[in-house]
């Protein structure tokens, strides 16, 4: 069986890919399971070299990846090739902990006793990757797994499923044991009961989720059941704070790419601009200019810096937004509803509470601005949210500026940076309704290994009976 994707442009079909049935994925986990030990057993140079490989491997794809995100999301090539360049950096910082993956030895109280404090892989890996940033994050959920000797099962996202078996493709290129990378592909109406069923089965050990809170508090759930461990990275309501000394021209920059970029369609996109009433005005004047600045088009003809949104119900979201907050006293300074998913790039100034763009993530080419009485008042409306990924505050007093940051709850903050933000080697992920756990560099390292306590006497024991 299979089923397609369509482009969400032309509705031309972008994809055609397995649908897998829940026999077929557990097949799937049975030969990880396999393949895991003689995977776990080899050294971390060999592991480093086979991801120095795969990392070559993705990007001498770059054509086929530029083609199948165009085609499967509606991504501009610009988005493509950072994807691409941002994910072999990925697989190569994977490569480089292979020999960081530590233990130590703990002092003992009890005589000739030797305590090791040893990390050891897991055993199977599920990683659920979805379709906005679909090379990121599905060698995200795969690379740190594989250097810490995992075998891994990346569930491919329904709406590029093709982006997602080229990733696996580059993979099975580098030499990696047979059974050791696979992927899962299935029809939209089967997802739940496929990923249930690898949730449950005891081969799977631990799950890494990107995607909606939504899913991600029915994965949480299901993992629960079988007392398996989740990282979760979920949905953002990233506020960039613009204070009164901030540079206005950098802020403008920032919060234009960080709202923009992808369409909007990106979990630390800047969805809310919480600006100081003494600027506001200037600055909405601004950022206003700029976002009108920004065309949008077909991204296949690459001639604009904002292509598609992925779908119609992208379109009829951020349509219901602006036409509540419009109704509610919103101001719309730039763009508005729009009819296909070549959607403007849309702000809405005098943002209040009563409206659902103050609170509901848009994921889409829209940002909401709130005007805030001073910097206290700043920080609390940043906070005022369920979620808690990324976050921005602009000021030229550094110290300022840090210690604004410290107040923020978000598991990522950036002074006089835009939200929008990732490296490899950093720690990555989010509070409250952004989920929790960590991505990148040595913070993978705790996700994806069991810390064991191993003991070795010395001496004759001595005991009380």
């Amino acid at each position: 069986m299979e089923f397609q994707r369509l482009n969400p442009l032309t509705q031309n079909v972008a994809s055609t890919a397995r649908a897998m049935s829940v026999v077929e994925a557990i097949s799937v986990a049975e030969r990880a399971e396999a393949a895991s030990a003689v995977w776990a057993a080899t050294g971390p140079n060999v592991r480093r070299a086979c991801l120095m490989k795969a990392a070559a491997a993705l990007e001498a794809r770059a054509e086929d990846f530029v083609r199948a995100m165009m085609d499967e999301i509606g991504a501009t090539e610009g988005w493509a090739r950072f994807n691409l360049m941002l994910a072999a950096s990925m697989v190569r910082e994977a490569a480089s902990i292979t020999t960081q993956i530590a233990g130590e030895v703990i002092p003992s109280d009890k005589p000739g006793c030797l305590a090791m404090a040893l990390r050891e892989p897991v055993g199977v890996i599920l990683g659920i990757a979805p379709w906005n940033a679909p090379i990121i994050l599905g060698v995200r959920a795969i690379a740190v797994p594989l250097a810490c000797g995992n075998a891994v099962i990346l569930k491919a996202s329904e709406t590029c499923p093709r982006t997602h078996e080229l990733i696996v493709e580059a993979f099975g290129e580098a030499g990696f044991p047979e059974g050791v990378v696979n992927v899962v592909t299935n029809a939209p109406k089967d997802a739940g009961e496929i990923v249930g069923a690898l949730i449950d089965h005891p081969a799977v050990r631990r799950i890494n989720f990107t995607g909606s809170t939504a899913v991600g508090r029915i994965i949480a759930r299901k993992a629960a059941e079988q007392l398996k461990p989740c990282l979760l990275e979920l949905g953002g309501k990233a506020p960039l704070l613009v204070l009164e000394d901030a540079d206005l021209d950098e802020a403008v920059k920032a919060a234009a790419f960080g709202a923009f970029m992808n369409q909007g369609q990106i979990c630390m996109s800047t969805e809310r601009i919480i600006v100081v009433d003494a600027i506001a005005d200037a600055f909405v004047e601004r950022f206003g200019a700029k976002a009108k600045s920004l065309a949008v088009g077909d991204p296949r003809e690459g001639k604009t810096p904002l292509g598609a949104v992925v779908d119609q119900r992208t379109v009829r979201h951020v349509n219901e937004l602006i036409a509540d907050a419009r109704a509610k006293g919103g101001s719309i300074v730039a763009g508005g509803e729009a009819e296909t998913v070549l959607m403007p790039a849309s702000v809405v100034d005098h943002v209040d509470k009563s409206m659902k763009i103050y609170s509901d993530e848009s994921f889409g080419p829209i940002v909401a601005i709130i005007r805030a009485r001073d910097e206290a008042h700043a920080v609390a409306l940043a906070n005022d949210s369920a979620y808690g990924l990324s976050a921005s505050v602009f000021t030229r007093d550094i110290a300022r500026g840090l210690r604004i940051a410290r107040q923020i709850r978000s598991g990522i903050c950036h002074v006089n940076g835009p939200t929008v933000h990732d490296e490899a080697q950093m720690p990555f992920g989010g509070v409250g309704a952004s989920g929790y756990g960590r991505f990148g560099g040595k913070a993978g390292i705790d996700q994806f290994t069991e810390l064991r306590w191993i003991t070795i006497e010395t001496q004759s024991g001595q005991f009380p009976i």
